[in-house]
């Protein structure tokens, strides 16, 4: 199937709308066959993500003072918002919606892109990532494909594919696999290096047609996801790879709100230190974690998807108008 941008003609192949679609219908009776309820969140909100890693867009109310403050972030995920409804009660939730990211642009990113996330209560990571791995291959039905699964520990990772422990290695010992590349290594932490040595070494050598989960992640990339004692403690985070594409990552949910703020704001001093602006701290859903229910929630990225069913590698070719012609 040929799809692709029309520029001579101002219009989109109209194959790429109907597989959307198709795929859309697809992931909406996925959930409706297991009980998951569709439900829809504001893309606007008082707060945004701290995560250094990922800017956000902002813009500004312009009413009444009283109804609401006036900077608005556009959402890089409904992540808080779904939190806020698991601690109301609502009980296992998805949302197929347009989130927003600055900044990124080009073969595998546009700044506003379909997010699939859903909550599954009472579930932990690992169950979780088996039904990520169920979604993607009655996906790739669509298409007439089918997919190995294939799982292993972030640890294990990195020691087949480097010979290196991911946890106990210094800072030289991360950096010399990356020697050949063009990195400037100012300002980088240990956990750049680590997330280095996955984009450019272990994650292109990822085979085609096969689901790859990696899971545990070291405690230092949490993110929002809980903390297992071990030797080593890990935290309890998974990944899901297409082929080399990076397609979800998801967490058996942290609902401790002294610890998320306290990752918040280390999040907020990075930024500081990289001259990046601070992000206002979700109060609400901080307010309401504790209420949370034991969880486990994944985030998906549908365009990533479906160039996996239209066979391309550039993101540009599945969006109905590209960012550089909007």
């Amino acid at each position: 199937m040929s799809i692709e941008w029309n520029a001579s003609a101002d219009r989109p192949d109209c194959g790429h709308l109907r597989l959307r679609a198709a795929l859309n219908r697809r992931l909406r009776a996925f959930f409706e066959r297991r009980g998951v309820l569709e439900v829809e969140t504001p893309i606007l909100a008082a707060a945004g993500t701290t995560d250094p890693n990922i800017e956000s867009f902002v813009t500004r109310f312009e009413g009444p003072v009283a109804a609401a403050p006036g900077p608005r972030w556009l959402r890089t995920s409904p992540e808080f918002a779904l939190k806020r409804l698991l601690a109301a009660g609502v009980g296992d939730c998805f949302e197929l919606g347009r989130v927003f990211r600055n900044g990124e642009a080009g073969r595998s990113h546009n700044p506003e892109f379909t997010l699939l996330e859903w909550y599954r209560v009472g579930w932990d990571h690992r169950r979780l990532a088996h039904e990520v791995r169920d979604l993607v291959q009655d996906a790739l039905a669509l298409a007439g494909c089918t997919a190995e699964y294939a799982e292993f520990s972030y640890r294990q990772w990195f020691l087949d594919g480097l010979g290196i422990d991911p946890f106990e290695a210094g800072t030289d010992v991360l950096r010399a696999p990356l020697a050949g590349f063009r990195i400037a290594p100012d300002g980088l932490g240990r956990d750049d290096w680590l997330d280095l040595l996955v984009t450019h070494r272990l994650q292109p050598g990822l085979p085609s047609g096969r689901i790859t989960c990696i899971h545990d992640y070291p405690p230092t990339q949490a993110a929002l996801a809980r903390i297992r004692d071990g030797d080593p403690p890990v935290a309890e985070r998974f990944e899901i790879f297409l082929g080399s594409q990076e397609l979800a990552n998801g967490y058996h949910e942290l609902c401790d709100p002294a610890e998320q703020r306290a990752r918040f704001e280390a999040d907020n001093r990075r930024r500081a230190e990289r001259g990046q602006a601070q992000v206002p701290i979700d109060e609400r859903l901080l307010a309401v974690l504790a209420r949370m229910p034991d969880c486990a929630g994944v985030a998906l990225g549908v365009d990533r998807l479906l160039m996996a069913l239209a066979g391309t590698d550039d993101l540009r070719e599945v969006l109905a108008i590209p960012f550089a012609v909007a």
